[in-house]
């Protein structure tokens, strides 16, 4: 037990909680092996992923691009191919979906179903300028990342790969234990109108469709969670981006919604999962901080 206490502390916190979700989807396919249907290819694909993480955790000294790979193309990797993955996993793993609950729920705050009466606002323009928010969920914790190194600021940087990765990973066990698919697939024979764009809405759309695939994702709202995770670091270590981030991030928040990817649960659920993050996340980078000069 001491050892392991040893070997976590040694260890960047971001790499620790990689490793072990890694592991978690790993054992997770091997339980459920004969209900996946591409099992075979999620053992490899965590494999590979687990030897890269700590391949760089031996050789990320070795070089600059080697530190650049291992501080912000890798972790950004990692999340993206494991959101990939639960394509292959989730259903299959916990094949009842929540959504009825959901829409009772958003039903019984607001006595009908929100993406219903937001066609009341709808109109091209605001159409395209939310869904350019909406697509910004990536691009958000990369650019700050980006920031964060570029000025030196490698403890905050460390700290922040650490709560953005955590975050990630506690929005993806989310839809292991609670899968939604959301409105836009629920609810579409409800909607009157369908969303119309002046220019950019639908390419993106459909871009994002193809690249995302059906996940069931939908709960809690990992969009939310993430980008007010980094508005919060941010407002913490680099104020003046703080401001460029907020009215992008309010855009976000509110496009989940308008945009049908989301219920307005899902959303308020996603705000959870920023307070769970920043309370555990806090917790252990304290004690890791205390604790790693003892190891």
């Amino acid at each position: 037990m001491g050892r392991i206490r040893g070997t976590i502390l040694k260890q960047r916190p971001a790499d620790v909680v990689t490793l072990l979700f890694l592991s978690f989807l790993f054992t997770l396919t091997i339980v459920f092996y004969d209900a996946l249907p591409k099992a075979l290819f999620l053992l490899g694909l965590y494999t590979v992923l687990l030897a890269v993480q700590v391949i760089l955790i031996r050789f990320r000294n070795n070089g600059a691009f080697l530190g650049l790979f291992y501080d912000l193309i890798f972790p950004t990797l990692c999340v993206l191919l494991i959101f990939d993955s639960l394509e292959w996993l989730v259903h299959y793993v916990n094949p009842e979906d929540i959504d009825p609950m959901l829409i009772r729920l958003d039903y019984l705050i607001f006595r009908n179903h929100p993406t219903v009466l937001l066609e009341r606002i709808m109109n091209p323009l605001l159409t395209d300028i939310l869904q350019i928010a909406y697509s910004t969920y990536y691009f958000i914790p990369v650019s700050f990342g980006i920031v964060l190194l570029r000025n030196n600021q490698k403890s905050e940087f460390n700290k922040s790969l650490f709560m953005i990765l955590f975050c990630f990973y506690l929005s993806y066990l989310g839809y292991i234990l609670m899968p939604a698919l959301g409105p836009r697939f629920y609810l579409d024979h409800l909607q009157t109108t369908g969303l119309q764009g002046l220019l950019v809405a639908e390419p993106l759309h459909d871009l994002l469709n193809r690249l995302e695939g059906i996940k069931r994702d939908a709960f809690p709202s990992g969009h939310t969670g993430i980008a007010v995770v980094v508005l919060c670091l941010a407002y913490q270590y680099k104020r003046d981006l703080f401001w460029i981030y907020l009215p992008v991030v309010s855009a976000l928040l509110f496009s989940t919604v308008y945009l049908r990817y989301h219920y307005v649960v899902d959303v308020i659920a996603g705000f959870g999962l920023t307070l769970l993050t920043i309370v555990i996340g806090e917790w252990y980078y304290g004690w890791w901080l205390k604790n790693r000069g003892r190891s």
